[in-house]
């Protein structure tokens, strides 16, 4: 398909489809629930379901796992589509065509990429002929016999061999010097500039091909037969191999099974590949770097266990401390990270040979949980029966700790620490300084010696109005119909939401707010001094203000389909969508006036931090001190009002 599909036509798409009869067959047990419809998950496994969808407003949400969107995004995870291919299939269902809008620049850069992609896949074949082929060096078939590696096994996932030689794949695939910019740029070819020319990145080297969620070739990795280093060679970032994000082995795991119970992390191709051979076709490898949190979140909307498996080294050792550090501000309730450090000596394909699958699974069933794994790791070497030891050790997990989402599972590691301690959580924050560590300290005022302030208004004797006030959980906006919906602000906090609407911060029910009512975004003004706030909700109601007052007659869909690029922001707006049903707003003229009341509060908000800002400074010019006391005036002018 060439060219950028009109909105339009995805608009009317969306309005002729059903999102029912899209599920209907993919999910199972899909049934009416009152106004919704539910059924078991296709993302992730469950028993109970938590998967529903709504046909009015055409959505999906799962409360498992997170996955949610309309007809569109179902497609594209369930099929392992890209979104030209979702919409083609939807407009056959539908019987439309799909316009192919004349952009040139899009169009040439989707050819481009089709390009590198057939490159791959031929030098996928190129590497795998060579291992089967009769010229191949004994030495390639001797390693892989010698690792008990089988053909089937070998063939499973694709497994070639890069001969010896410096323009084999240069020789086999380049036609044209347009060809040779195409296999550099693919990672296949590395260009000497001294010389000007190119030769091959892989050589006499055993070729993994790394495979993305459809299965396509993006890249490689390759593990030398000699004593060249390094040992192993990835393939660079390209345009369609980014390291950081992809995973080996996960295509083919998902392609065994699309009902996946579990993950295990493994630090080689060969871990991979050998657990699959002996029957455990749930392992993946990352990529030359360490586990990052995008490969986390990935895994943990397809799974709800990970479990990390290292070699029982220094290095193993070392590689799980960085995975439990990464793991911490990711896991969640309803997730589950484990870890399983093997015998000193041996990896993942080395063991289960030894042992079999069964023996191997046994280890997987015993791996320790991440609180756990935690807790033995950080008091190894602390002497918990001094206070010296005890504040060393709680200065040392506490902060990790506080990473975490607020979940059961952080309280109760905080409730451990007190029991290794023997202390109370305050006595714990007092010795650490832990509250310094998460609250915000009150700055002084700044110093004013050159402007005269006898008739400046009083301000609560110098000190920044707190915003709290405003905003409290003791406060509710009367006399509009929404005497429950309480506000709570103050915190920062992450895009995610959480679980029901009497949680939610003071901007998210904003955005909750307009997502029902979008029509109201263009009687909004958001305070400008919020617009450099650093705060995610506090960005991401300001970016939802600006969509609607240039697409006023969005719907949601439309919303999902034009943000589909950030992933954790769609999902953020389905969820905020979903949970905030339960404000209690029955009318376009209550959410009106709960809008007027709320920009209320957020101009006080945004005079309290103007007025930090100033007071932060040790001088001011006398343009800032005017502003200063100008600003002061109008927040006890607004406190006035709303007290009023």
């Amino acid at each position: 398909m060439a060219g950028r599909i009109p909105q339009s036509f995805i608009d009317d798409l969306l309005a002729r489809i059903n999102i029912i009869d899209v599920l209907d067959g993919r999910v199972q047990k899909l049934k009416r629930a009152g106004k919704n419809y539910s059924g078991l998950c296709p993302f992730h496994k469950e028993k109970t379901p938590s998967f529903s969808a709504n046909q009015e407003k055409q959505f999906y949400y799962c409360f498992g796992c997170g996955a949610g969107g309309n007809a569109i995004s179902f497609l594209m995870e369930y099929e392992n589509l890209n979104f030209p291919e979702a919409v083609e299939e939807l407009a056959k269902a539908a019987g439309m065509e799909v316009p192919k809008d004349d952009n040139p620049q899009q169009r040439e850069k989707e050819q481009q990429l089709k390009k590198l992609y057939d490159l791959l896949a031929e030098a996928a074949q190129f590497y795998e002929d060579q291992l089967k082929g009769h010229n191949t060096r004994q030495d390639a078939v001797t390693y892989l016999q010698t690792r008990g590696l089988t053909g089937q096994a070998a063939k499973a996932f694709s497994i070639g061999f890069a001969p010896s030689g410096w323009d084999n794949i240069l020789k086999h695939l380049s036609k044209s010097d347009t060809d040779q910019k195409l296999l550099e740029e693919a990672g296949l070819l590395i260009h000497n500039e001294d010389r000007d020319s190119h030769y091959d990145r892989f050589r006499n080297r055993i070729m993994f091909p790394i495979r993305d969620q459809r299965g396509r070739t993006i890249g490689f990795g390759g593990r030398v037969l000699g004593d060249d280093k390094p040992k192993y060679l990835n393939s660079p970032e390209t345009p369609t191999f980014h390291k950081s994000r992809e995973l080996y082995g996960l295509y083919e795991a998902r392609k065994h099974s699309n009902k996946l119970e579990r993950l295990i992390i493994v630090e080689g191709y060969m871990d991979v590949v050998g657990l699959a051979q002996f029957g455990i076709h749930y392992a993946v490898a990352t990529l030359g770097t360490a586990t990052t949190a995008q490969h986390l979140e990935r895994l943990f909307k397809l799974v709800p266990e990970v479990i990390f498996c290292f070699d029982g080294d220094n290095a193993g050792r070392e590689a799980a401390m960085r995975a439990l550090k990464t793991t911490l501000p990711v896991i969640e309730d309803g997730k589950e990270a484990r870890f399983l450090l093997l015998p000193d000596g041996e990896d993942p394909d080395s063991l289960v040979r030894q042992e079999g699958t069964l023996a191997f699974t046994e280890r997987l069933d015993s791996a320790l949980p991440l609180s756990e794994f935690f807790f033995n790791s950080h008091s190894e070497q602390a002497d918990l029966n001094s206070m010296d030891g005890r504040a060393r050790f709680s200065t040392e997990v506490l902060p990790a700790i506080n990473s975490m989402k607020p979940s059961l599972l952080q309280q109760m590691m905080l409730d451990r620490i007190c029991e290794l301690t023997n202390l109370s959580l305050e006595q714990i924050q007092t010795t650490v300084n832990f509250h310094e560590s998460v609250q915000t300290h009150t700055p002084a005022p700044a110093v004013v010696s050159e402007y005269d302030y006898s008739e400046a208004p009083s301000y609560e004797e110098s000190q920044p109005y707190n915003y709290a006030d405003y905003s409290s959980e003791d406060h509710s906006f009367e006399g509009h119909g929404y005497e429950n919906t309480q506000f709570k602000s103050g915190k920062k906090q992450h895009h995610r939401p959480r679980s029901n609407s009497s949680e939610l911060s003071f901007e998210q029910k904003l955005i909750a707010l307009l997502l029902h009512y979008p029509q109201l975004a263009s009687e909004y003004q958001f305070p400008e001094a919020l617009k450099s706030d650093t705060d995610a909700n506090s960005q991401l109601l300001a970016q939802l203000v600006a969509y609607y007052k240039q697409n006023p007659t969005a719907s949601l869909g439309q919303l999902v389909v034009d943000w589909r690029e950030d992933e954790t922001l769609s999902q953020t707006i389905v969820e905020l969508y979903e949970i905030s049903t339960s404000l209690e707003i029955t009318s376009e003229e209550v959410a009106r006036a709960y809008l007027q009341d709320a920009q209320h509060g957020l101009s006080l908000k945004a005079l309290e931090q103007e007025i930090s800002l100033l007071q932060k400074k040790h001088s001011l010019s006398k343009e800032e001190k005017i502003k200063l006391v100008q600003s002061m005036q109008q927040l006890n002018q607004l406190k006035t009002t709303s007290k009023t």
